[in-house]
């Protein structure tokens, strides 16, 4: 391709990132503000500021082991060029957009996951994926949310019997304060690891083109600018998914957030440090469904939450055939 236009068509696809890393944000804000709206604890134009602070100073306090999967170890990065990123993030983002209309907290980090495979797959076959990364990556859809159901009913479990001579009213107070250090650390979970997301996606397109040298790494621009875009979208917030996952899944009272986040950030903390891309939306969901069992198992919607473990599983399928779609669109034009 001529270079002249080369640099242009590299800068536009920076921008398609992030605005995706804009929608992430935006689409996933309830991860890190539903329960502490839900308790009311906050209201929602200070919760959002609250988790968008955290958002961007995530980079602070973890490694980039999940760009570095996503750069390279969920497809080749020789299959890389701009068409297959075009096409994995039309794929996610169109994903995000529909699931975002109707309300369904779906996972933006299997929805470029998807569009990745996709993509890969319609430009260099099967060949193209690098299945120790993706497998480990499909395994956290299942991994992520049982973690967090998990570690979120054992610690209401422990809260409980720790609690159980207080009363309601002391118990009530001394969690609205807690709550917001559990949020803080929920926020820096998902700033942690869905910002790095982004990173991967630009830092191997820059790789692709000669920019990086010899060796992949994600340049210190990289990091800032996705943390600072994914921190914007969450001060948009999601409203839809908000009032899905702070009261529709079951109600919750601060104690009940406090152990929900505590649960999910204990759980992305340990992801990210692996470098395993997991959904945010996975884990907290599995979190508060874990809440919700521990007060009585008729306390959760499960008509609901089996809606949501749907919406889940057609992810990956469906972005990686709209990416691929998109990919064959782009074909006939190139």
């Amino acid at each position: 391709m001529d270079a002249t236009l080369v640099f242009p068509l590299l800068v536009a696809l920076i921008g398609v990132a992030l605005f995706f890393d804009f929608l992430n944000g935006l689409h996933d804000a309830a991860n890190s503000i539903a329960t502490i709206v839900s308790t009311r604890v906050l209201r929602p134009q200070y919760a959002v500021f609250w988790a968008a602070f955290f958002n961007f100073i995530a980079f602070l306090f973890f490694g980039l082991h999940v760009a570095e999967t996503l750069g390279t170890g969920i497809i080749d990065a020789s299959v890389v060029d701009p068409s297959v990123i075009f096409s994995a993030l039309v794929g996610a983002i169109a994903w995000n957009l529909i699931t975002w209309y109707f309300g369904i907290p779906s996972s933006s980090s299997h929805a470029l996951i998807g569009g990745l495979v996709g993509a890969g797959v319609a430009k260099a076959g099967g060949g193209a994926i690098v299945w120790t990364g993706l497998l480990k990556t499909a395994a956290a859809i299942v991994l992520s949310p049982a973690t967090g159901f998990v570690l979120a009913l054992l610690l209401v479990l422990a809260v409980s019997w720790f609690f159980v001579r207080s009363t309601p009213f002391a118990v009530d107070s001394t969690f609205r304060v807690l709550q917001f250090v559990s949020a803080s650390l929920y926020s820096l979970g998902h700033g942690g690891n869905d910002a790095q997301k982004t990173m991967g996606i630009i830092a191997v397109l820059l790789y692709s083109q000669g920019y990086l040298g010899s060796e992949f790494y994600v340049p210190f621009w990289v990091v800032i600018t996705c943390q600072a875009v994914l921190a914007l979208g969450t001060l948009f917030g999601g409203w839809r998914i908000v009032h899905t996952m702070g009261s529709k899944i079951t109600r919750l009272n601060p104690m009940q957030g406090f152990c929900a986040e505590t649960g999910g950030a204990i759980t992305l903390f340990a992801a990210t440090w692996l470098g395993i891309p997991v959904s945010t939306t996975h884990t907290i969901t599995g979190a508060i469904v874990g809440v919700g069992a521990a007060r009585r198992v008729s306390a959760v919607r499960w008509g609901l939450a089996g809606n949501i473990v749907i919406a889940w599983i057609v992810t990956l399928p469906a972005t990686a055939v709209i990416a691929a779609l998109t990919y064959a669109a782009v074909g006939l034009f190139g």
